[in-house]
């Protein structure tokens, strides 16, 4: 069975929104989709340009959408593969918990808590400006942090699997948020970032 809350609150004091659904695929169904991800992604290892040089990371990564949107982060482009059947249907789900619609998904492979995320914000140029990112977690329970760009906020949430986290509105403009490291953690966590692309433009 799947479940989801209905209304969760808003976990930011102020200048941004994130939801957090605590279960929205029961336990049976999250470890499916977990084993099914780990087999049938197509993963690679991340790549990051950091003075001037090319970092390959531990962490694994894959770029899926629409159509084959072009994707600059870290420095490095990359370009969407084709849905799978059951990306699609993580997609729907998401639409069905948030209400909105979503053309992309960068997924992330950590394979313990010695793989995380730095401070950053998801703020780049091709993503729809205040839209909806819909965040799953399968596999390891992870610790999720958020940090205002100004202020003396930080707000952390532990992300379970078969959770969905939804950041949305002016949250990208004035929070930064991250996966910190952990050694209590030893087993591999798969996250999917649901997202909305800015469409190409077309030449007349």
């Amino acid at each position: 069975m799947e479940l989801f809350e209905q209304s969760p609150r808003n976990l930011l004091p102020a200048e941004g929104e994130v939801y957090y659904h605590e279960q929205v695929f029961s336990p049976a169904a999250s470890k499916r989709y977990y084993e099914d991800l780990m087999t049938n992604i197509a993963w690679e290892n991340d790549v990051a340009i950091m003075f001037g040089k090319r970092i390959v990371t531990k962490r694994k990564v894959a770029w899926y959408g629409d159509i084959p949107f072009d994707y600059t982060y870290s420095k490095v482009t990359r370009k969407a593969l084709a849905w799978t059947n059951l990306l699609l249907e993580l997609k729907q789900k998401c639409t069905e918990v948030t209400g909105s619609e979503y053309n992309s998904c960068l997924l992330n492979l950590y394979h313990s808590g010695d793989e995380g995320m730095a401070w950053h914000s998801d703020d780049e140029k091709e993503l729809a400006h205040h839209a909806s990112i819909a965040s799953l977690s399968f596999g390891a329970t992870r610790r999720f942090g958020f940090k205002h760009k100004r202020e003396d906020h930080k707000v952390y949430v532990t992300l379970e699997p078969g959770s969905l986290l939804e950041m949305t509105g002016a949250t990208q403009d004035n929070w930064v948020h991250r996966l910190p490291p952990t050694k209590k953690v030893r087993t591999p966590r798969v996250n999917l970032t649901f997202r909305k692309m800015n469409l190409p433009r077309v030449s007349s």
